[in-house]
């Protein structure tokens, strides 16, 4: 599993951008995932552990998300 910190978190709050531990390109992450792991909100500084895919439109999308 990867590892990372939520850099960015949009105006909405529905979605953010995680910085990833290992260097590679940062990953979209909905809120949808966010509340499958049992968080209520997106907040900037927040550390995940989660798996990468990809979203509908081909993005990096993070999944399986696990609060660090």
């Amino acid at each position: 599993m990867t590892t990372g910190t939520i850099k960015f978190v949009a105006p909405t709050g529905r979605y953010a951008m995680i910085s990833r531990d290992d260097r590679e390109p940062k990953v979209f992450v909905h809120i949808s995932e966010v509340l499958a792991a049992g968080e209520t909100r997106l907040e900037k500084g927040q550390r995940f552990e989660f798996e990468v895919g990809h979203d509908g439109d081909g993005r990096p999308s993070a999944s399986k998300l696990r609060r660090i």
